[in-house]
């Protein structure tokens, strides 16, 4: 509804009683009510000061079917969603969602820890699931696709194993170059979640992916996993930059989100974000109450 400012209305007050004076009528003058502001919504958590994240599905509203997990994510605010395997998911369905809700995927995995990258048997197979991840990848509209070295190997160094994820990787290089997806090879922790695993840890990662030499084959620098493998987020951060394809957070201990646990993340998205990494951020984090409430923390890790 339009509201006149006293001047405008003083004007058509002049004409009004002209016109009745003609008539023989007199017209009272009578101010327009003033209706209160009403105050704007608060924008939802999701959307963030400095970072933009991707909200990992499979950890985050689980209590919900699969597509309702992204409208979930979308009604937050979040610009984007992750997810693990392509087993199980409608993946058309999935790319019309996200596309009906302005969702980006920002990553899913192409490759698990069984059977092992680290062992040259399984190539062959993992060279044509890296031909399906980038079908999927095209289908999602998909720009990178996590790859897991393996648990270790029986009667193999560690060395040996890591000679054959960077083969491995040489392999799939070219295919994920031509098709457009970046492999994002990721380093667990020992400690705690991943006993066994045969790459932990930012040096090694970092070794393997300027080894491999390929604009296609980075880091899925975890780090909730590496501040568990070697703390010192930051500078880690800075020493391997150039290798760093994706990150991914969650507090410890607890693997929850941001604000829960040791880490101070308001520190860490700084570095981040001046070291020049302005790409999505995957929630691969339990959250610890709630996602409303987990998603607040995050809001407030990103503001400084």
């Amino acid at each position: 509804m339009h509201h006149l400012n006293r001047r405008t209305f003083l004007a058509g007050a002049v004409a009004a009683a002209t016109s009745a004076h003609t008539s023989g009528q007199e017209e009272q003058e009578q101010e327009t009510p003033t209706t209160p502001a009403t105050e704007a919504e608060p924008e939802p958590p999701g959307q963030t000061k400095n970072s933009k994240f991707a909200v990992n599905i499979e950890m985050w509203f689980r209590r919900l079917p699969f597509p309702d997990r992204i409208r979930a994510a979308a009604d937050l605010g979040f610009p984007a969603v992750e997810f693990w395997g392509l087993g199980g998911k409608d993946l058309e369905q999935t790319a019309q969602l996200c596309h009906d809700l302005e969702l980006e995927v920002a990553q899913f995995t192409a490759w698990g820890f069984v059977p092992g990258l680290n062992d040259p048997a399984n190539h062959t197979a993992f060279v044509a699931a890296m031909h399906t991840a980038v079908a999927a990848a095209k289908t999602l509209k998909a720009r990178k696709a996590t790859v897991v070295g393996g648990n270790d190997q029986r009667g193999m160094t560690p060395e040996s194993m890591h000679a054959n994820i960077i083969a491995g990787l040489k392999l799939a290089a070219p295919i994920a170059e031509a098709g457009g997806l970046m492999l994002i090879i990721e380093p667990m922790n020992i400690r705690v979640d991943h006993k066994g695993h045969c790459l932990y840890g930012s040096p090694d990662a970092v070794r393997i992916c300027r080894e491999v030499n390929s604009p296609s084959v980075k880091i899925n620098w975890d780090l909730y996993h590496m501040q568990i493998s070697e703390g010192d987020l930051c500078g880690r951060l800075r020493e391997g930059f150039d290798q760093v394809g994706y990150l991914q957070l969650a507090d410890h201990p607890g693997r929850n989100e941001p604000g829960t646990g040791e880490i101070n993340y308001a520190r860490v998205l700084r570095e981040a974000k001046e070291l020049g990494y302005n790409d999505y951020i995957g929630l691969e984090c339990w959250p610890r109450e709630d996602e409303e409430l987990a998603a607040r923390r995050v809001h407030d890790a990103d503001d400084w």
